[in-house]
């Protein structure tokens, strides 16, 4: 199997570059157990929804990770931080002319500084001074870290667009994306449906934009997330199983987070990492259909929807919302996709 047999043609004006004037304004494609593609909205899902179905959520929140400042030498730094360690301390991306230099001083706009104390695998560990709270800071002067294709900077309004009404646990730098169309009126039009609703929490890396090595898609590894499955949602996803009920994940992140838990075809408390990856081939335990935005072509994530699909009829569709001038990415329109009919 061949990254490039994953491959689609995407014109650049189809990537969206801002959210949809409001949630649940943007389109949303079905994608049928046939393999029928049907156009509609996303305040139309409530017409694909069963009584009964169980909806999970990852319940991430997106923190302002990107800091923009200098080296004490004078140079520019950008700094994406991956991973909170404590109160103090984070691994971080950095971007600088010149690699940083154990020891070495950073000054962030917002007051905010930091010392280099070394190469942790991929990643730097960075020291940060004062008495605020990492975290805190963060929400202070940090960026919220938009991703790499879209191509401005962030603004005031990414704060909460850029986010779920749901989100409750930081640690992401990237949002679930699939989950940024829902708004409070269509979680209660769900609920009014009987619509079950459960919480994972995957905290979504940088790693999740970072090309797969190689073309070869056998044997690759994909980095690290930091995954928490509740007991509360092992409860509500076995009892569902067992009565035939559907669970519908939100969101690839979500997907990963469930398979990554289940064990013989039980959804198991979780609480640790995960760099599952999920390619055709891969036999689905937990998910019987997907909530998902469009994908980069190549991506670890496209090939997640094409093993949940298939290939051949994923590609089919996303060759049709490119025909249809769907709106692509992080802010650009949904899918519900079905599993096949056996």
């Amino acid at each position: 199997m061949r990254k490039s047999d994953f491959y689609y043609d995407l014109p650049a004006d189809l990537i969206a570059q801002q959210p949809a004037a409001a949630r649940g304004a943007s389109r949303l494609l079905y994608l049928d157990e046939s393999g029928a593609c049907l156009d509609r909205h996303f305040r139309d899902l409530p017409e694909r929804v069963r009584a009964g179905d169980v909806f999970v959520f990852n319940d991430t929140r997106v923190i302002p990770a990107r800091l923009l400042g200098a080296k004490d030498t004078g140079g520019r730094v950008e700094v994406l931080i991956e991973r909170i360690v404590n109160e103090r301390r984070a691994l971080a991306h950095l971007r600088a002319s010149k690699p940083p230099q154990p020891g070495q001083a950073l000054a962030f706009e917002g007051g905010i500084s930091a010392r280099v104390l070394g190469r942790s695998g991929e990643f730097y560990e960075l020291a940060f001074d004062g008495d605020v709270p990492l975290l805190d800071a963060l929400e202070r002067a940090g960026h919220i870290p938009l991703p790499p294709y879209i191509e401005r900077a962030d603004e005031p309004a990414d704060r909460e667009r850029y986010q779920t009404v749901y989100a409750r646990a930081p640690g992401a730098v990237a949002a679930p994306t699939a989950g940024l169309h829902f708004d409070e009126a269509m979680l209660a039009r769900l609920g009014a449906l009987g619509v079950e609703r459960a919480f994972v929490t995957l905290h979504v890396g940088a790693g999740t934009f970072q090309p797969l090595r190689g073309d070869a898609v056998e044997g690759q590894r994909l980095h690290a997330e930091r995954i928490e499955v509740p007991e509360a949602t092992c409860t509500i996803v076995n009892r569902a199983r067992a009565e035939r009920r559907r669970i519908v994940a939100v969101g690839t992140t979500v997907v990963r987070a469930l398979e990554s838990a289940a064990h013989n075809g039980m959804l198991c408390p979780h609480h640790g990492e995960t760099d599952i990856f999920i390619y055709p081939g891969y036999r689905f335990q937990i998910v019987d259909a997907l909530i998902t935005n469009f994908h980069l072509p190549e991506s670890s994530l496209l090939m997640l929807v094409c093993a949940f699909a298939g290939t051949e009829r994923v590609l089919a569709a996303y060759r049709h919302a490119v025909e249809k001038r769907y709106r692509f990415y992080s802010y650009g329109d949904a899918m519900f996709v079905e599993r096949p009919m056996s």
